[in-house]
């Protein structure tokens, strides 16, 4: 199945390959970033900052915007539930020249973010959102700054926000807008409902609409293209412990047919990379080998590795000892085909989604909720 998809258009920006790394929290550092890169091409995001955190310039979230000097696209993704913080925020990236593409984050699921009304929690609320969006860009304009957002389809099939969303973010003037086929209710369980990313494409035939949710492999990012008409893809949990991933969409998305499939030995080296470059971003080989280990379920899935070495390698406090632990790895082990793809990370249940008390009784904020919703902003990690 051949695809002809033109490259991804973000106001002034060209992303020759219509991917786009999903920002996830602890993981798309600039080490991932770079590692990711180096397979094939696309837009990487950083992992979310809170708009308040930035603000507040908290060491932990300038750290997290920091971009390596060959990043062509320097992309942020911001957190935020109050307008005014949301606004600063993009001001301070866009006046101190600190990222060329901004993304709002409005599909988080995880409770302790949508318990505060944000996240996947706040469209609901379409004066709060509209408000958001409306200053974001506004902000984002005054540097010719493309921004973005990310959404999911609602806080439950009973309460679906996206495709009125989509719509206010548009006429907001958003340079596009992404969406993952899951409501916040459903976590990352169940299967993404990419009719729902389908629908959404022909609500806004005017801009860009990118579509997320069990991206797996090459061939799932073509199927997505065929199967909604979205103009990019957004992938997530799916390039965990895979960065080579990237060189598969992107080899799809020109119309080739290799794939990259990683010996044993070659994940190894990918491995022993990735802690190298968390090394350099750390500053701290502790800190940097701590980080390493959750990636080690993911990097090895289906490969004979076994239980004792996955341990030992979950514990490694330097670089030395990991270099010991992945030589002892069987140089000759090939690629174990399926058992190496597929979901990766927990998927977690659904849940009732935690929200503001009274959240869900109208789509608009009162008195109590505006007041809440300041303080919200300072209880969020990401910075």
């Amino acid at each position: 199945m051949r695809l002809e998809l033109p490259p991804l258009s973000l106001g002034r920006l060209t992303i020759d390959t219509p991917v786009v790394l999903a920002p996830m929290a602890g993981i798309t550092n600039t080490a991932f970033r770079r590692l990711c890169r180096e397979y094939g091409g696309g837009l990487y995001v950083s992992e979310m900052v809170t708009s308040r955190a930035l603000v507040e310039r908290h060491p932990e979230s300038l750290r997290i915007i920091k971009h390596d000097g060959d990043e062509q696209v320097r992309s942020v993704q911001l957190y935020g539930v109050d307008p005014v913080t949301v606004g600063q925020a993009v001001r301070m990236l866009v006046d101190e020249d600190r990222a060329d593409h901004i993304d709002l984050n409005f599909g988080c699921p995880v409770p302790k973010v949508t318990k505060r009304g944000g996240g996947s929690a706040l469209p609901w609320k379409t004066d709060l959102f509209t408000q958001i969006v409306q200053t974001a860009v506004r902000e984002a304009d005054r540097g010719g700054v493309p921004l973005t957002i990310k959404m999911r389809k609602g806080i439950d099939d009973d309460h679906l926000t996206y495709i009125e969303a989509g719509k206010i973010a548009r006429d907001a003037g958003v340079a596009a807008v992404a969406l993952h086929g899951r409501t916040a209710a459903q976590f990352y369980s169940g299967t993404a409902d990419w009719s729902a990313i389908a629908r959404l494409r022909e609500a806004l035939p005017d801009i860009p609409v990118l579509g997320n949710g069990d991206i797996w492999s090459a061939e799932d990012a073509v199927r997505m293209v065929h199967e909604t008409g979205v103009d990019g893809v957004v992938v997530g949990r799916g390039c965990q412990g895979r960065p080579w991933l990237f060189g598969d969409l992107q080899a799809a998305f020109e119309g080739r047919a290799e794939r990259i499939q990683p010996g044993l030995a070659d994940v190894g080296e990918a491995f022993y990379r990735h802690a190298q470059l968390l090394v350099e971003y750390f500053e701290d080989e502790g800190k940097a080998l701590r980080d390493i280990r959750k990636h080690v379920a993911w990097y090895f899935k289906g490969y004979a590795v076994g239980g004792e070495l996955r341990a030992r390698l979950a514990q490694v406090n330097t670089l030395d000892e990991l270099r010991g632990l992945l030589d002892t790895l069987d140089p000759e082990a090939p690629y174990p085909g399926t058992d190496a793809e597929g979901p990766r990370g927990r998927a977690g249940s659904p849940k009732r989604p935690a929200l503001p008390h009274r959240w869900l009784e109208s789509r608009t904020m009162d008195d109590a909720q505006t007041r809440d919703i300041a303080a919200a902003e300072l209880d969020v990690s990401g910075g």
